[in-house]
């Protein structure tokens, strides 16, 4: 099978198409035939090898211990392990697994859940790790109905899916903090009222909020701080720094040793895809209540295109990466969809 390929950390020009042997289910596993893949910030720090403790954490101290990178996952079960009750061969399916851009891939079967009709191969290969970090950063701060959200980062990734979920949940209020590109993508989401924080600082503390969603900032959190009403949350998602040892992940630690010490909450989230979550989504895209946001589409071969764009900052929403079978998309250069 043809998969994307890296053997040392580095920029996107290490990684390669190769031909390699298709991989062989365990016994709680299924075989997807890959038909689309999903990519975000998690794939580049795999890729790079940074921020070192990831390399602690298990991924590879000199060089990485998973040779195919890709993590969200759309297909087709080809074949299942003995262990496994919830699918059987033909079944489309979505949600996570280790090495997505191949034609074909291994899944835990709780990794994965029914591919949503009203979805793409594509669309659906978008959801599971940001809807589900959107998802698990909104329970975090314990949205309560009519409250009042910002979301900092919203015409990103998991922020589009941020923005919809908080209003799915009840949120009174949603402003969406974004680019000035990205304005008019944040408001057809339901946001009701948009930012463009290249013109005015959504943190100045004019209009506090109950709950604050920082998505792959960099802010202090003083100036975080001031953004939240007397006894509101802050919940920080990610980070994008230039440090090499945690990144981002440092402020994440200090609004946790800081919280305490304030009637504000201060957490931090590092969300991981659950089979509940996979369902939950589900069910809210299946009502309409959310769609996934497609900024195009890129044929595997040009994985590493993908990620240089997905870097400059310029995507809205997110990138889907086609690989095989069934599904359309948006093909590389042309016109970004607003989905919505």
């Amino acid at each position: 099978m043809k998969a994307i390929v890296q053997d040392v950390y580095g920029p996107p020009e290490v990684l390669r198409l190769e031909e390699i042997d298709q991989p062989v289910p365990g016994r709680a596993e299924v075989l997807l035939r890959v038909h689309a893949a999903g990519l975000d910030q998690g794939v580049w720090h795999l890729m790079t090898g940074t921020p070192y403790a990831l390399r602690a954490a298990g991924f590879g101290l000199r060089a990485p211990g998973q040779r195919i990178r890709g993590m969200d996952v759309a297909g087709r079960v080809e074949a299942v392990g003995a262990d496994v009750t919830r699918f059987r061969p033909g079944d489309e399916v979505y949600g996570t697994c280790a090495g997505s851009f191949a034609e074909y891939a291994c899944a835990k079967e709780d990794q994965l859940a029914p591919r949503p009709a009203r979805l793409t191969p594509e669309q659906a290969a978008v959801v599971a790790i940001s809807a589900c970090t959107a998802l698990q950063a909104l329970r975090a701060g314990r949205l309560e109905p009519g409250q009042r959200v910002l979301v900092l980062g919203a015409g990103g990734g998991v922020g589009t899916y941020a923005v919809q979920l908080a209003k799915a949940l009840g949120a009174g209020h949603v402003t969406g903090a974004c680019s000035t590109p990205k304005t008019d993508l944040v408001r057809s989401l339901g946001a009701d009222e948009v930012v463009d924080y290249l013109r005015e600082d959504p943190t100045d503390g004019v209009h506090p909020y109950d709950l604050v969603i920082d998505i792959g900032g960099n802010r202090t959190l003083r100036r975080l701080g001031r953004s939240l009403t007397p006894r509101g949350t802050l919940i920080i998602v990610g980070g994008e720094t230039d440090g090499r040892w945690i990144g981002g992940h440092d402020r994440q630690l200090r609004a946790l040793l800081l919280s305490p010490f304030t009637r504000r909450r201060l957490r931090g989230v590092t969300a991981a895809p659950r089979p509940d979550d996979l369902r939950t989504l589900g069910e809210l895209i299946e009502s309409g209540a959310l769609t996934p946001v497609l900024d195009r589409t890129y044929p595997l071969a040009e994985v590493p295109d993908a990620i240089r764009r997905l870097r400059e900052g310029r995507v809205r929403g997110k990138i889907a990466i086609r690989v095989g079978g069934a599904g359309h998309g948006t093909r590389p250069g042309a016109e970004p969809a607003d989905g919505g």
